[in-house]
Parts: C-alpha cells; sequence; structure tokens
C-alpha cells in the first residue's frame, strides 16, 4: 500500500527534474541553443527508461527552456516534439531491457529522431549545410546522453528512478 510520502514522492521527484532540466540548460544557455549544441540537460531523457512519469518531466522542462529560445516559437514546437519522441521511444523500448547499460544505450540511440527534427529547423532557419549541422547537434546530444549515463547510474545507487522512492542509506 502507499504512503502519502511516496506519493507525494513520486510527484516532486519530476518537479525536480523538469526544474533541473530548465536550470541546467539556461546556465549555459550559449551552448544550449543554436547549430552546435550542448544541452547538458538531455542527460535527464534516460530517466524516462525507468518510468514513464519522467516523460512528462521532461517534455516539460524542454517546453519552458526553449520558450528562451532565439529561434523563437519555431523552437518551442520542434525542439519540444523532439524531446517527446525521443523520451515516448526510450519508454517504449527499455522497458523489457535488463540491465542499466542496455537502457543507456537505447535511450541514446532514441534521442536521434529529436536530433533529426532540430537540425531541420536549424538548418531552414540558419541556411547551413543539413550533414553539418546534423553532425553537430548529434555529437552534442551523445556528450550529454554519456555524460547523462555516468551521472543517472550514480544517481541510481540512491534514487530509485523505476518505483520512485529513495533508497536507503
Amino acid at each position: 500500500m502507499r504512503t502519502e510520502k511516496s506519493k507525494s514522492y513520486n510527484i516532486t521527484l519530476p518537479a525536480i527534474v523538469a526544474g533541473l532540466y530548465v536550470v541546467i540548460s539556461l546556465a549555459f544557455a550559449p551552448l544550449s541553443f543554436g547549430v552546435v549544441q550542448l544541452r547538458f540537460a538531455e542527460m535527464f531523457n534516460h530517466l524516462a527508461a525507468f518510468n514513464k512519469r519522467y516523460i512528462y518531466a521532461l517534455i516539460l522542462g524542454c517546453l519552458m527552456v526553449n520558450l528562451f529560445s532565439p529561434l523563437g516559437i519555431i523552437d518551442v514546437i520542434v525542439g519540444t516534439l523532439g524531446t517527446a519522441i525521443g523520451t515516448i521511444l526510450t519508454y517504449l523500448l527499455t522497458r523489457k531491457a535488463p540491465n542499466n547499460l542496455t537502457r543507456y544505450i537505447i535511450a541514446t540511440l532514441c534521442q536521434i529522431p529529436g536530433v533529426l527534427l532540430v537540425s531541420l529547423e536549424l538548418m531552414m532557419i540558419s541556411k547551413l549545410p543539413f550533414l553539418l549541422t546534423f553532425g553537430s547537434v548529434l555529437v552534442g546530444e551523445f556528450l550529454s546522453m554519456i555524460v547523462g549515463a555516468v551521472v543517472i547510474q550514480f544517481l541510481t545507487t540512491r534514487i530509485d528512478f523505476i518505483n520512485g522512492k529513495r533508497k536507503a542509506l
């Protein structure tokens, strides 16, 4: 039976993730937007492999960050759609993953459709060659996801992301 404490933890944890996504992205705003893009907060996309509640948190965080994008409303729509696709795919394709390493690999690869959308958006707006734009965004995304895998794995020693509970110390 669930306690009030565990229910509030299930609400609080995704809210913290959404907030961290916004804070980290805006703290590194020069790197979070543009053709050469390294949005460190994308590391949290791994969490969709653990529980679908993080999909909503990540979409909300991305939407809020993209409100500050120099590209305007198009980035709110396209960028947020990319995050939605990537996190939903991550959740669906990792449900039967045998271990966290497999989850992290699948989650990283699931971000490619979002990278494709953002690259098309940037190509149309910045008038740069698609492959150059795709390559630079893909490298940034993969770097964020690789660092994120290490960070999330470390956090799994303290937080049960699947059940939304804090682990005993």
